[in-house]
């Protein structure tokens, strides 16, 4: 177990795959906050999670003889576990169970990177017409125009409004050029939802969610979520769009350095643009959250 192990990290859900990808009566092995987990289905269906001892991927098990078991939700369609004291609840996303949506889970992608420093480069819409170049931005619409951002202590999540950014293929199902207006919560030190304009229904939101599992203080996995008001695309084509943007991602994350986010605002010069990801780090060195970032000096 990490040192850097705070009590805020310790005591979260955290998510630790897509639950219909996790086989029954097998073992899947996985990673949490430097704890080895393992990971099968009941007969039931219903996830089972325990500290892994000599487990191997792929072992047959008997979920009914797993006796020691983490504390298990599933939402979303992932499964999520606790090391900690679990909380009574894990952050809405109501448009989850609105019938007529597509919802998908688009893949869990390992990145050599801390899960803080992923969540940040989610928040970041100054990067799409250089790395998503010609769909989720293009030259010369470089502009990221000012937007709101809110850390409500209510709802304990950051908030960025009023987020506007022209965009040549916004979605899958875009036919043409638009202005995008994205709204970013953060409602999990590890995990950010967004919501953005619907190319096919203009009073709704398309909601795209990144839940990352700190599986060290350096590397993490990203899990990637759709709900879409889309009823022309096949999933395979929702998903392989959100995976190419994400593609675009990777080698840029993995190439930021240092791996961990640095929580000390004058460490990384910040611009106009960076309001969200400054309200981020100020937000996680409040709670006192110490994994995968660099603590500001005291």
């Amino acid at each position: 177990m990490s040192q850097a192990l705070d009590p805020i990290t310790r005591n979260l859900w955290h998510v630790v795959a897509a639950t219909d990808e996790l086989p029954i009566g097998l073992v899947e092995t996985t990673l949490l906050l430097d704890t080895p987990l393992a990971l099968t289905r009941g007969t039931d269906g219903e996830p089972v999670v325990w500290l892994r001892s000599d487990e191997q991927n792929g072992d047959e098990v008997d979920a009914e003889t797993v006796l020691e078991r983490l504390p298990v939700r599933t939402a979303y369609g992932y499964t999520w576990t606790c090391l900690g004291t679990a909380p009574a609840d894990l952050f809405p996303i109501p448009e989850f169970a609105e019938p007529d949506r597509v919802n998908m889970s688009c893949g869990s992608i390992a990145i050599h990177v801390s899960a803080p420093r992923a969540v940040e480069n989610f928040l970041d819409m100054g990067h799409f017409p250089y790395v998503h170049t010609d769909i989720l931005g293009s030259e010369p619409h470089t502009e990221v125009k000012e937007y709101d951002v809110e850390v409500s202590e209510e709802r304990d999540e950051v908030l960025a409004t009023k987020c506007r950014f022209m965009q040549p293929r916004a979605a899958k199902s875009a036919t043409t050029a638009m202005e995008v207006e994205y709204v970013y919560r953060v409602p999990h030190p590890f995990c950010s939802v967004l919501y953005k304009s619907c190319p096919e229904d203009e009073s709704r939101r398309d909601v795209i969610g990144i839940f990352l599992q700190p599986m060290t203080e350096e590397r993490c996995r990203a899990h990637l979520l759709q709900s879409m008001i889309d009823s022309t695309s096949t999933i395979t084509d929702l998903r392989r769009f959100q995976q190419t943007i994400f593609g675009q991602d990777k080698p840029i994350l993995e190439n930021q350095y240092p791996k961990r986010l640095p929580l000390d605002p004058r460490s990384e010069t910040p611009i106009r643009a960076d309001k969200s990801a400054i309200a981020y780090r100020r937000w996680l060195s409040q709670k006192g959250i110490t994994y995968g970032v660099i603590p500001v000096a005291s």
